[in-house]
């Protein structure tokens, strides 16, 4: 039967018989949707998602430890307790504040971090040391401020006191000690100038204010009668406008110059060559002249001069060089007025600019006098300004400060009941344990991406390989599944592979549901690369390539497998060679025997027909195995006899697929690669080494290989 076919293919192609390639719709790229963006929120979710092991892990051994560490060390007891003193007022009185103050500050005008270094001094806790000394005479004044803590609550007007011990009534006697001591010292009156300072200010106020009040009357009259809002400002304006015209005038005498120097250009005879290289119209006749004096040239070679054809071309050219007379003289007329038009408004303008750089410049003679009056007024009334500011915000402090003083502090919560706090401390160090071992889970998991050099996604492969990358087949569960499914043969039955390719409903639906639900995206890839490899060549359609890969394990002879099923669902007539002479995969793919294949036909004499192989189920695909492993693979696939069979290949079928060993390092695809149409070159993802594939591309560029694009698989 295998004869037979063989045979009946030859007899189609000596007939002329053309294969008909099926043009399947292509389907949108699966990863021109993803952003191409430097390190992105997206990319962390892979990285945790593809290091989620490791990070969990990592974290439950750190956090174990943690655990065991918190709960088997022996901490002592202790007990905390605190009291908050209001230090400021909060009432109406608190806006006058916020007046003195810079308006874009809500600052307190109390001194929070010296206060709380006052609050923690011997002279303040001196009485409070000898009342405690009585009942416990073991406390210091350094062992008092090693267990005291005073902080300012937020930015509130609050101040927090806290005391930890292991004696719950000690604690609550030095907290009352302390509460007595700081509101006694916030009624300790401050020096009595406070008021004798607000006097000699209501005296020198009335003063200040007149004179604050001529000054602007006269910078109102100096504006009224130059009409200047700022005279300095005024003179920057002029310079400006003098600089400007400056500026333009320059630009004017270069236009001139340029525009003078292309009209005398145009009295050369080179000039008037350069100028006519930009006329279309003019080029296009020169070139169909020259044109006909190449052909007339060539035919001269060839014809009589009095040849009809060789009288033609002469009389056509002839006839040209008149025309191409007169569009040369129109041209550079029109050229010529164009630039004597130009070369009159540029000198008009020229002359109004003129103009005005010299009113401009009577204008700027005044300016430094004005300005000079100006600054004058200027400074007076701002040094007025700050007298009158600085004796306005002094009283209104002294005011503040005076009611504050009355006011004193106020004692908001008193010292309560202490508590227990070694097991809220076991649980924050339990908390923090957790935070820290997640952060070292997912700094060793970056760590690991960083040392990981291959690539994680189609988009990475996209961009540093300067190859066109034609698809991304998803194989390793789709596959798996399929081969797992049919315990007799390892393909996929060819009518449920139309059916699931094409979306018939036909007889054997019940077979393609069987497939449908876990093999669905692994097809649209594989229909999706076929019809961009069909497309490569605009005039014509790609009938043979090489499968091969960069590294060995890519999954090249996978991809080879399956791409021809789907050629032969879209109803061509396809081969399958396998052209790994040394670890051959179709046969074990195919679950064919391997005891003759390529290796027989090109060490012996025997014919193609007993070593091609055709399944029922598959009647348009033919598989030639790789046969017995030879000892120099090389020298069979570089003899004549292989050049022979790839060209009989092609012609007797309407798709040719060569599975190869992995390029890089060995010669076989170099070997075979010329007398197909390209190569596809399969990548793993997360599995080929990227420093490999950049090796790979720059030894692409001395082997004359002609890679038609990248496939990549996940």
């Amino acid at each position: 039967m295998n004869k037979q076919s063989y045979q009946t293919l030859n007899t189609e192609n000596n007939g002329n018989s053309k294969p008909l390639f099926a043009q399947p719709q292509p389907i949108p790229v699966p990863w021109s949707e993803e952003q191409e963006d430097n390190f992105s929120i997206q990319d962390w979710l892979n990285v945790v998602r593809r290091r989620s092991l490791v990070i969990i892990g990592v974290s439950a051994t750190v956090m174990v430890a943690v655990f065991a560490n918190v709960m088997l060390s022996k901490q002592p007891i202790e007990y905390e307790s605190n009291f908050f003193v209001l230090v400021e007022p909060v009432n109406d009185d608190s806006e006058v504040v916020n007046i003195v103050k810079d308006t874009n500050s809500r600052n307190s005008t109390l001194d929070y971090d010296s206060q709380i270094i006052v609050l923690k001094s011997p002279e303040v806790m001196r009485n409070t040391l000898q009342e405690l000394r009585t009942s416990y005479p073991e406390i210091t004044y350094p062992s008092l401020l090693k267990s005291l803590t005073i902080n300012r609550v937020g930015e509130t007007k609050i101040i927090e006191t806290r005391y930890r011990g292991n004696d719950p009534n000690q604690i609550k006697t030095v907290l009352d000690l302390l509460v007595k001591d700081y509101l006694e010292y916030s009624q300790e009156r401050r020096q009595t100038k406070l008021r004798q300072g607000i006097q000699f200010i209501d005296q020198q106020l009335p003063s200040i204010q007149k004179r604050v009040d001529q000054i602007q009357q006269e910078l109102q009259f100096f504006r009224q009668r130059y009409n200047f809002n700022n005279p300095e400002k005024q003179g920057d304006s002029l310079d400006g406008q003098a600089g400007s015209l400056a500026g333009t005038q320059q630009n004017l005498n270069l236009q001139l110059t340029q525009i003078r120097n292309q009209l005398n250009l145009l009295q050369t005879e080179d000039g008037k060559t350069t100028i006519l290289n930009s006329a279309s119209l003019y080029q296009q006749l020169l070139n169909q002249i020259t044109q006909l004096d190449t052909q007339i040239a060539t035919d001269s070679t060839l014809l009589e001069n009095e040849n009809p054809r060789l009288q033609t071309l002469k009389e056509k050219r002839a006839s040209l060089l008149p025309v191409l007379q007169r569009e040369k003289q129109r041209f550079l007329d029109v050229r010529t007025a164009e630039l004597k038009t130009q070369l009159q408004a540029l000198e008009v303008q020229s002359q109004e600019i003129a103009k005005i750089s010299q009113q401009l410049e009577q204008q700027r003679k005044q300016v430094p006098i004005l300005a000079r009056q100006y600054t004058e007024i200027q400074r007076r009334l701002q040094f007025a300004n700050e007298s009158l500011n600085r004796f306005l915000s002094t009283r209104e402090n002294l005011q503040i400060q005076i009611s504050q003083t009355e006011l004193g502090w106020q004692l908001i919560q008193p010292p309560t009941q202490p508590k227990l706090v070694t097991a809220s401390s076991r649980l924050r160090n339990l908390i923090i344990g957790l935070f820290v071992s997640i952060a070292i889970g997912l700094g060793i998991a970056l760590l690991l991406e960083k040392t990981d050099n291959t690539y994680h996604s189609v988009l990475k492969l996209k961009e540093k390989v300067n190859i066109p990358l034609l698809g991304n087949v998803p194989f390793d569960n789709e596959v798996k599944s399929l081969q797992s499914s049919t315990s007799k043969s390892q393909f996929f039955p060819i009518k449920v592979f139309n059916s699931l390719l094409e979306g018939s409903q036909d007889s054997n639906v019940s077979i393609a549901q069987e497939y449908s639900s876990y093999s669905t995206e692994f097809l649209d890839a594989l229909r999706f690369l076929y019809t961009n490899i069909q497309q490569i060549k605009s005039n014509s359609q790609v009938r043979s390539l090489v499968v091969s890969s960069v590294m060995a394990g890519d999954g090249k002879s996978i991809v080879a497998f399956y791409l021809a099923q789907t050629a032969t669902a879209m109803g061509l007539r396809v081969l399958l060679v396998d052209a790994n002479l040394r670890n051959p995969m179709i046969h074990n793919l195919a679950n064919l025997k391997n005891l003759w294949g390529l290796s027989s036909l090109l060490s012996t004499n025997l014919p193609v027909s007993e070593v091609i192989h055709q399944l029922p189920s598959m009647e348009q695909l033919s598989i030639i195995t790789a046969g017995p492993a030879p000892e120099d693979p090389i020298k069979l696939l570089a003899s004549e006899k292989m050049k022979q069979l790839m060209v009989d290949f092609e012609n007797n079928y309407d798709f040719v697929i060569y599975d190869a060993p992995h390029f890089f390092g060995l010669s076989d695809v170099s070997v075979i690669s010329p007398h197909t149409d390209g190569v596809l070159m399969v990548v793993r993802i997360n599995k080929t080494d990227a420093s490999v594939i950049e090796q790979a591309l720059d030894y692409l560029k001395i082997l004359p290989l002609n890679i038609l694009g990248v496939v990549s698989n996940s």
